[in-house]
């Protein structure tokens, strides 16, 4: 009998006739207690249902993309459970960055498994995405683990790209809002990998999505990527650079669509729009 990871109920309520929870555990991958939440759609109460993870960006936490982006009413319609973790780990003794910046440490986990003290003792996001929330969402929560997308925004959603390219199998659909396409040549990367990996920047292309994407060993796992992009994103330049992963994409043949919107920016109002149409493609692909 399969005994059940331990998680404390933080907040429960109802929510477009499911159920929207926040929710703490104590993560051996991070060394600390974190933070995630999970919507569970009416559709649940007959069985299990497919499963979206959002990965959320830099400064934001556990609650960002449910309090903001509106995704629960069309989960709900389309029988979907939405699950969305922290952003790093937390607690007096998680080392912060040094300068106090937003763009490191503290909200800012990369969704990378840390190599160099002191980040090393807790920043391992990369296997608390890939290794433990996954039996706590499953062992917990009416997800069926054979239907599971993976989506997310900015620095979540190079997470997604990363981790969802490194592992096919856990994942059969993929998308991402805005994302840092390459951390080897983005301002925010450097300064986050060169701490948590280290000067030798070999070992940070498994945590570069173009990378990744040009490496990937089986560029039909999925049949289609969707990547949405505001035209009108301040960071799109000098942070983000779409043109270099659709460049990868197409040297490696991965299916990638990325779509560029005029008069949109880098934020929530954004994600808000697109979020329907990400909802009703992973529902496409996670059928059956």
């Amino acid at each position: 009998m399969t005994t059940k990871m331990t998680i404390q109920t933080i907040s429960e309520t109802g929510c477009f006739g499911g159920r929207i929870g926040f929710y703490r555990h104590a993560s051996s991958s991070n060394n600390c207690d974190m933070q995630f939440s999970v919507f569970v759609p009416p559709q649940a109460a007959a069985g299990k249902v497919p499963v979206v993870t959002f990965l959320s960006g830099l400064t934001c936490t556990e609650e960002n993309f449910m309090v903001k982006s509106g995704a629960q009413r069309v989960a709900a319609e389309l029988g979907i459970m939405l699950v969305s973790p922290d952003t790093s780990p937390r607690g007096d003794d998680v080392a912060d960055d040094p300068d106090d910046d937003y763009d490191f440490g503290l909200g800012a986990g990369f969704y990378v498994n840390a190599s160099e003290a002191p980040w090393s003792q807790h920043y391992r996001m990369y296997d608390y995405v890939t290794r433990e929330l996954q039996p706590l969402i499953f062992e917990n929560f009416p997800g069926d683990a054979e239907r599971h997308g993976l989506t997310g925004h900015s620095m979540g959603g190079h997470g997604a790209l990363t981790i969802g390219l490194r592992n096919p199998e856990m994942f059969r659909s993929l998308s991402a809002f805005a994302p840092i396409c390459t951390t080897l040549h983005s301002p925010w990367g450097r300064k986050a990998l060169a701490y948590y990996l280290g000067e030798d920047t070999s070992s940070w292309y498994d945590y570069d999505a173009c990378e990744v994407a040009r490496r990937v060993s089986d560029p039909t796992a999925y049949s289609r990527i969707l990547v949405d992009q505001g035209a009108g994103d301040p960071f799109l330049e000098e942070q983000l650079k779409p043109e270099l992963l659709q460049a990868a994409c197409k040297e490696s043949g991965l299916p990638l669509e990325l779509r560029v919107h005029d008069g949109y920016d880098h934020g929530y109002y954004f994600i808000s729009t697109f979020i329907e149409e990400h909802l009703k493609f992973h529902a496409d692909q996670l059928k059956g």
